[in-house]
């Protein structure tokens, strides 16, 4: 009960900071995805289950406030926490390497299937524009703020897995 209440936290304090406070820190328009560092982040970190459910409530949050179609983050972050949690075999917290590429890989993934679906099957074909515009930029300044934030959420994870195991431990 306490993993579930914490992530809801996560998600909601992502939400916040991504749509208000880097609001104000944007460049050229462009803010960091906080939503895909937590989602890629729990993903690896805890299998694919997980990061599909907290992929789909970031997704969902995203879409009720931001999204003109209901759904549509929904499905691509539920679709990056699945991917992400793949990786939870390899993964090594001590490791920083394999969360920034899979945070690279999310981000980008992520802007292109919006260009995607967006805009080229609306007849805007200049990708290479959007490209260096928007998914660049926005993919750097993601994983700038994912040396930071990955750190506090590779902790907290680990505070509440220490805490199960306790907690296990004594039914044992």
């Amino acid at each position: 009960m306490l993993r579930k209440i914490t992530v809801v936290c996560l998600i909601l304090i992502c939400f916040l900071l991504e749509s208000s406070v880097f609001g104000h820190f944007a460049m050229a328009g462009i803010v960091p995805k906080l939503m895909i560092i937590l989602t890629s982040s729990f993903g690896f970190m805890r299998g694919e289950e997980e990061g599909m459910m907290i992929g789909f409530l970031c997704g969902l949050i995203s879409d009720v406030f931001f999204g003109d179609v209901l759904g549509f983050y929904a499905l691509i972050y539920t679709y990056i926490g699945y991917t992400n949690g793949k990786f939870s075999r390899i993964f090594y917290p001590e490791d920083i390497k394999l969360p920034i590429a899979l945070i690279i890989v999310s981000d980008l993934s992520c802007g292109v299937v919006c260009y995607i679906l967006l805009f080229l099957l609306r007849g805007k074909f200049d990708f290479l524009y959007y490209f260096r515009g928007v998914i660049l930029p926005e993919a750097l300044y993601t994983i700038i703020v994912t040396v930071f934030l990955y750190p506090a959420i590779l902790k907290i994870n680990q505070l509440l897995e220490k805490r199960e195991k306790g907690s296990v431990q004594k039914f044992v």
